[in-house]
């Protein structure tokens, strides 16, 4: 790929385009919130496939365990948007994470992804909103390197660049596959936790007020987010960020109306986590701001059909 072309698919789409969701769906709140902000965004957006992704923390004894948690949860979600059309392209994960930066892990969702990346070219990418640990992506580029061309990756993951340490869930679970992404030579779009995109969050009152009663979908995630938020800090007035949205934002970003980015060089996240400043790489486009209201009016108006 030319570094004008790369440049070219780092710009937000205009056209309708086809899209792989890679997420850790059981692992809170806000990945049921993306997927169907995703399922519901289908004027311009095509669902080619939906991966599960491993995760692991106190809702799963393990790996494995988080991604056919997460697999299930897709089902659920697509049965409760009235989707049921897209199981045939629900694809099992990752049951670990990659044990280096040279192996990949063989799965459904990493062998989908490399062969069906194949069909597509720079001028017409196929995007990986990656909204989890990145072990898939990362397992598919392994497989097939030349899948590099034809694709962009959406990846929320790793904190602000301007923080002192990048150990965020996603990126934390497996480092390695984040480095072999950002690597890879992909156009990677990073959406950064901790100084960015946290500002996405919402309250139990705002949620119940646009969500409750639509419809069984709204009151799904309505219910997912309260028991989240209740879990923790029941009896005090809490918010919770539903964060993972804001990569099926970016998608629908046009005229920056949802978020602002620059392209800047990427910044490799080390073992330690902290990031490689004194060694950039190639250039990623990077939000460094998201327009909360903007995006969650299209959330709730979507989310409430």
């Amino acid at each position: 790929m030319t570094h004008e072309q790369l440049l070219k698919n780092l710009e937000v789409p205009t056209e309708r385009i086809d899209v792989v969701l890679d997420t850790d769906t059981f692992n809170e709140t806000d990945d049921q919130f993306a997927l169907s902000y995703l399922l519901r965004s289908n004027d311009k957006l095509t669902v080619k496939g939906i991966c599960a992704a491993p995760f692991h923390n106190e809702l799963s004894v393990g790996p494995e365990d988080g991604m056919e948690k997460s697999y299930q949860e897709i089902f659920r979600l697509l049965h409760l948007a009235n989707r049921e059309d897209l199981n045939p392209w629900v694809y099992q994960g990752s049951p670990v994470y990659l044990p280096d930066e040279s192996t990949p892990v063989l799965s459904p969702a990493a062998q989908f992804m490399a062969d069906l990346a194949m069909q597509y070219s720079p001028e017409k990418p196929l995007y990986i909103a990656a909204i989890g640990a990145i072990t898939n992506v990362a397992s598919a580029l392994l497989l097939r390197p030349e899948m590099r061309e034809n694709i962009v990756i959406v990846w929320l993951g790793g904190h602000a660049h301007h923080m002192p340490r990048t150990d965020e869930f996603n990126m934390v679970q497996d480092i390695a596959a984040a480095r072999v992404v950002m690597a890879s030579g992909a156009p990677v779009v990073q959406l950064p936790c901790l100084g960015v995109v946290e500002c996405f969050s919402a309250s139990r009152w705002e949620m119940e007020h646009w969500l409750k009663g639509k419809n069984a979908l709204s009151d799904y995630l309505l219910k997912t987010f309260v028991d989240a938020g209740e879990s923790y800090a029941s009896g005090t007035p809490w918010s919770r960020v539903i964060w993972d949205v804001t990569a099926i934002g970016w998608l629908l970003n046009e005229n920056n109306r949802f978020m602002a980015s620059d392209v800047r060089p990427a910044l490799m996240p080390e073992y330690d986590s902290v990031y490689d400043a004194a060694h950039p790489g190639l250039p990623i486009r990077y939000v460094y701001q998201i327009h909360r209201d903007a995006l969650f009016t299209d959330l709730f108006e979507k989310l409430a059909q």
